[in-house]
């Protein structure tokens, strides 16, 4: 038995969470005390618990996913809710209904939490706006994706046991990164030094106002970095040339063996949000095997089960349900 009231003397009061920049550092913390709560129930012979029954989750995707989608319905059944999930070719968007009517006709039906995904920024808090079901940010456009943030949060925390004054690169494709943005917030109200690195015409000039800095050498940048959060080339986001060629992408910004061999300081640790592009961001041999070698570890299979972990916490959560969580007999 979980007893989720030994944790934290702390009141969750928010019926939504579209994304890390509203949240206080406390809020954070409380998030992640849960989800390291609830993690336990993910090794236990029956992965199943009540706390979420007789609840239903609408998973409207607007987007593809793979990770995210898969981890909240995952969490959901974990939880013993119910999960509805939206697909766009198949629903009323393609006849011209709007996302307000959408989302309303899926209210209507009792639907609790709507987790939504959206290529336009502010989707989320647009819904939240114009229904009354509790509604969670899954990515929207490039403005923030809070539960990614989250467990890249978690993860860091699993492995270096604080994240305050931790020096944390976020590599690559800054300007269309809305993890970026939600790992900026998180970690800044964490207590981490922030460091963003990738080619001038990915990262924005107005990233220093938040009080991050701003590298263009990521051989430097590994020699000071604890943690290495490295981005995918967003190629479905992006309609210019942003640098000649993905060869000297690689050459310049590229995380192989070699380089952290040689630059990185020992203990490293290396996070990708997913999908990866291959021998691009991040080789093979680091991706697959991480290194022995000055103990530096690639963590991103790690990732993925933490989130699963942190989207049942936030479910808990928004849900309002509070008490205990016991084992399904």
């Amino acid at each position: 038995m979980v007893d989720l009231n030994l944790i934290k003397e702390f009141t969750w009061s928010r019926k939504h969470l579209l994304g890390l920049e509203s949240l206080e550092k406390i809020e954070i913390e409380h998030v992640l005390e849960l989800a390291k709560s609830l993690k336990e129930i993910l090794n236990r012979p029956v992965k199943k618990v009540p706390a979420l029954r007789g609840k239903t989750i609408a998973l409207l995707f607007y987007e593809p996913s793979t990770r995210t989608r898969i981890s909240f319905e995952l969490a959901a059944k974990r939880l013993s809710a119910d999960t509805v999930n939206f697909s766009v070719s198949s629903s009323s968007v393609v006849k011209g209904e709007s996302l307000k009517d959408t989302g309303l006709n899926i209210e209507a039906m009792n639907v609790d939490i709507i987790v939504v995904r959206n290529s336009s920024a502010g989707t989320a808090h647009y819904l939240s706006k114009n229904v009354s079901a509790g509604i969670i940010n899954a990515g929207d456009g490039m403005h923030e994706h809070p539960t990614q943030a989250l467990l890249d949060l978690f993860t860091i925390l699993e492995y270096k046991k604080k994240i305050s004054n931790l020096t944390v690169a976020i590599v690559g494709d800054i300007a269309h990164s809305r993890v970026a943005r939600s790992n900026i917030y998180g970690l800044k109200k964490m207590g981490a030094r922030v460091i963003l690195c990738g080619p001038p015409t990915m990262l924005l000039p107005e990233f220093k106002n938040l009080g991050i800095e701003i590298s263009y050498d990521l051989n430097r940048v590994l020699e000071c970095a604890d943690v290495l959060n490295v981005l995918r080339i967003q190629k479905e986001r992006i309609n210019e040339s942003l640098f000649p060629s993905m060869a000297e992408y690689r050459e310049f910004f590229g995380v192989t063996r070699d380089r952290l061999l040689k630059y990185a300081r020992p203990g490293l640790l290396i996070l990708h949000p997913g999908p990866v592009n291959r021998g691009v961001e991040l080789s093979p041999d680091v991706l697959d095997k991480g290194l022995i070698k000055k103990n530096i570890y690639s963590v991103v299979l790690n990732q993925v089960t933490n989130g699963l972990a942190v989207r049942m916490a936030i479910l808990y959560l928004i849900s309002g349900v509070g008490g205990k969580v016991e084992a399904v007999d």
